[in-house]
């Protein structure tokens, strides 16, 4: 089971230093499951890796990074059930691949190609959130309106300690709290939004402290130990479906990656830090974690890591060989009853892009 390290404000952790610090286990994970999450945590680091070398080449435009969050997403979204719904932000843009997505599918998103849409009930995924916090309330309410269809499902909505700052999120959380939706806050705190620490943004003591004016329990757990994240997220799991109500997890890490690819954090981020974050990331965290454990060897490891490419490269072929869009959809469903100038912009649009 997981402990709670009081020097560092109750954060809860399940793997070790290997020295210091024993490594501790979560019930009911045996070799398949371990060996499962450093596949999907081996696939987002991939796919976050190559969109970065993707968008220097020009075949992408901005990217939001989330290096070193993967074990957030995907520790907690194994903690999920098929029939759960996930609310993502631009951070999460990936997490569709965890749920079967294919890579093309999300890669076309980034390219802006109709081709990246997807029908959510396809994946239990809805879309990508780029407004900050707008889809609280969004996975709030698709939350409470399963449990009035009598449906067994979870809701669970990730964002960044900037959302909190939101009135979408106070919105969102305060109609959990009352409704007793059956939806889990998942608060991705890198201690960054874009250029404001949180220092900036709250004089609570903690994100996970906001969650008592809501009524509901707040837990924080250490954002690079993806067993941590996986058990907190089941215990939340396991509370929403007994009709208990919403969990609030602020996962803590520190950004040890620009914001998005159009980012210069020099001027404000602690390069000392970072660097420290960096020699500690959690995929190499949990993959030494499974060699003490016996679970995982160099040769697994390595083939994992080839089978990750494999996925990219399939992806960003199939999405590249994607016919380009017609630019009337940027038209076609703004009105049901388009003005007359609209034609007129179609025509410009069309002369201008030859």
């Amino acid at each position: 089971m997981s402990r709670v390290l009081p020097a560092e404000g109750g954060l809860r952790r399940v793997i070790g230093d290997g020295d210091a610090l024993p490594d501790g286990e979560v019930e009911g994970l045996g070799r398949d499951q371990l060996l499962a999450l450093y596949r999907n945590l081996v696939l987002l680091r991939t796919y976050d890796e190559r969109s970065v070398i993707y968008h220097r080449q020009g075949r992408i435009g901005t990217y939001a990074i989330f290096w070193n969050h993967e074990a957030m997403q995907a520790g907690s979204v194994s903690a999920l059930e098929e029939r759960d719904w996930i609310f993502p932000s631009y951070r999460e843009s990936a997490i569709g691949l965890l749920r079967g997505m294919p890579a093309s599918t999300v890669l076309s998103w980034w390219r802006g190609h109709p081709a990246g849409w997807w029908n959510p009930q396809d994946y239990g995924v809805a879309s990508i959130c780029v407004p900050i916090a707008t889809h609280v309330p969004h996975a709030v309410g698709f939350a409470w309106g399963a449990r009035l269809k009598g449906e067994d499902r979870v809701a669970i909505a990730y964002f960044g300690d900037g959302a909190t700052s939101e009135g979408a999120f106070h919105e969102g959380a305060t109609f959990a709290g009352v409704m007793k939706a059956p939806a889990i806050l998942f608060c991705n705190n890198n201690q960054w939004a874009i250029s404001t620490p949180v220092s900036a943004q709250t004089a609570a003591p903690t994100l996970a402290d906001k969650a008592i004016g809501y009524g509901m329990p707040g837990v924080r757990v250490d954002g690079g130990d993806v067993l941590a994240v996986y058990e907190a997220t089941r215990e939340a799991v396991e509370r929403a479906r007994a009709g208990e109500g919403p969990t609030l997890i602020e996962a803590v890490s520190y950004r040890a990656a620009p914001h998005a690819t159009a980012d210069d954090p020099s001027i404000y981020i602690d390069e000392e830090r970072v660097q420290e974050e960096r020699e500690n990331e959690c995929v190499g965290r949990y993959e030494r974690y499974l060699e003490r454990a016996g679970v995982l060897s160099a040769a697994e490891a390595e083939e994992i890591r080839i089978d990750a490419l494999a996925v990219m490269r399939e992806g960003i072929a199939s999405a590249e060989a994607e016919p380009p869009a017609d630019v009337s959809l940027v038209f076609d469903h703004a009105y049901a009853n388009p003005p007359p100038p609209l034609a007129t912009d179609l025509d410009e649009l069309r002369r201008i892009l030859g």
